[in-house]
């Protein structure tokens, strides 16, 4: 949105430009409009008249309804973004508490599964994509944001562009994974698909990228296809090349590295189903001395 947008109340314009004098991503700015504008409704009037008491109820509310910890706590951020920035009134938020969110294990697939899950996807592109998930250890945002000039075959990497925290950097790209986005991108090509410099995972129509819902639906619909009892997403492929790579000792400070993580803290949780590094470990009780 823009300034010159005239149905755009004067309040809502205000977040707006405060949220673009920071930069803030499109998503990330729409997720915040949606916070404030869900208050907004709940409070019956306009957000700006909230009184602290009225921010704790809210927050009541929520939890009440069964609102997940990691979504309450977005909304108190999109909330305390409107009221300690585009309201100036930091004290209105006093009473509203971010909760802990519960660390729950990743789902992690074994090799075999991983093999089953890219073969059973519907078509070429989708098995390249999911390859790509795996192979490189990206999130479904980066892959469909791929471009064909983000291959870097004399190097080896993949390029990806702002990703998770806006920051840049370089994935592998092992010797398999580059056969097949080759193979991939002939057949593309020859069907007029990908365009030149354009994506290297198209929608139907070349000019558009693959959305992360096309791509999360056609995982789902291969785990099922491939028998997979577990709870697959795109993520999981990420998950899985992580705990992999630990289980083959790749040092976790370099498993950090190609999964962009700013903290090794977030690395380190694959450790805990490193399934493979725990079976090598021998438990104190089978060296107690016998009778």
């Amino acid at each position: 949105m823009t300034s010159s947008q005239s149905n755009v109340s004067p309040l809502r314009q205000r977040m707006i430009d405060d949220m673009r004098m920071r930069q803030l991503s499109p998503k990330t700015q729409a997720n915040y409009l949606r916070i404030v504008r869900e208050f907004a409704r709940y409070l019956g009037r306009s957000p700006d008249t909230a009184t602290v008491e009225d921010l704790r109820r809210y927050q009541l509310h929520l939890v009440d309804h069964g609102t997940s910890a990691v979504s309450l706590n977005h909304a108190i951020t999109g909330l305390k973004f409107f009221f300690t920035v585009t309201l100036d009134r930091p004290e209105l938020m006093v009473r509203m508490h971010p909760v802990r969110v519960p660390r729950i294990l990743p789902v992690v697939l074994s090799p075999d599964e991983v093999r089953r899950l890219i073969e059973a996807a519907g078509n070429l592109k989708h098995q390249t994509a999911l390859s790509v998930a795996y192979g490189a250890g990206l999130r479904a945002s980066e892959v469909v944001a791929l471009k064909v000039t983000d291959v870097d075959s004399e190097r080896m990497t993949l390029r990806i562009e702002q990703g998770k925290g806006r920051r840049d950097r370089y994935a592998m790209l092992s010797p398999v994974l580059l056969e097949r986005l080759r193979a991939w991108w002939r057949v593309a090509r020859a069907q007029g698909k990908m365009l030149d410099g354009g994506w290297l995972f198209p929608g139907l129509d070349p000019l558009d990228q693959l959305s992360t819902r096309q791509l999360n639906r056609a995982t789902h619909a291969a785990a099922e296809a491939a028998h997979i009892d577990k709870r697959v997403s795109m993520h999981t492929l990420r998950h899985s090349f992580a705990t992999h790579l630990l289980e083959q000792k790749v040092d976790i400070r370099v498993i950090q590295v190609l999964l962009g993580h700013a903290k090794l803290e977030n690395t380190a949780l694959y450790l805990q189903v490193a399934t493979d590094l725990l079976r090598e470990v021998t438990s104190p009780l089978d060296r107690l001395p016998s009778e």
